[in-house]
């Protein structure tokens, strides 16, 4: 996975390859998927979410170009695997989900794998950032219509960063905001698929 999917594909920060090798993907993914787990394919999960394929985690988390110590905000927890990744950075996460099934199985699971201390769970609107910042990196693993100014508002004055995927339901861009004091940049990565952003910064509840 890490030759083929991620350095194949042009992502070079060795801190990143290293932590990603180092958590076990199996671990998150359904037992019934378990063979898939390493395959170049996002994987549903509970809840009708998803785990990213190992290529978007390994391109975000790099993007982000967080550090051990620093402090993260991340946007839909999912099965736990992209918050298990920043820990191995030796970054403090916080990770907000809005399914509270969810969030219980992740904090349980990363508490198993020994990234309890780095990692703290919370269960609401991530579009609405969280208490506790400024951030020096957000990552959003669900696609919003527009950059949440909220979170924008939430990253470190001096460089902080945020990685999100925005556009419509069917295909977005990966784009990532840096802020420099009062002034915030946007450049794309390019194209993305992910599941949407619920909240009041996000797409509405069609449930």
């Amino acid at each position: 996975m890490i030759e083929t999917q991620l350095r194949a594909r042009g992502i070079r920060d060795e801190q990143v390859l290293e932590a990603i090798a180092r958590v076990p993907r199996e671990v998150f993914v359904r037992e019934d998927l378990r063979d898939s787990a390493y395959a170049d394919d996002a994987l549903p999960i509970d809840a009708g979410q998803t785990i990213s394929q190992p290529y978007i985690v390994g391109r975000m988390t790099e993007l982000l170009r967080v550090a051990a110590g620093d402090r993260v905000l991340e946007v839909g927890t999912g099965s736990g695997y992209q918050a298990a990744v920043l820990a191995e950075l030796g970054c403090q996460v916080v990770t907000i989900e809005r399914h509270a099934e969810l969030a219980l199985t992740a904090r349980a699971r990363l508490e198993r794998l020994g990234y309890g201390h780095r990692v703290e769970i919370r269960v609401g609107d991530g579009s609405l950032g969280a208490e506790g910042g400024p951030w020096r990196g957000i990552l959003v693993a669900a696609a919003a219509p527009h950059v949440p100014d909220a979170l924008r508002r939430q990253l470190e004055p001096a460089g902080g960063r945020l990685v999100i995927p925005v556009g419509g339901p069917d295909q977005q861009e990966l784009i990532v905001v840096e802020r420099r004091g009062e002034t915030w940049s946007e450049t794309s990565d390019g194209p993305v698929r992910f599941v949407p952003l619920i909240g009041d910064e996000g797409f509405p509840d069609g449930g």
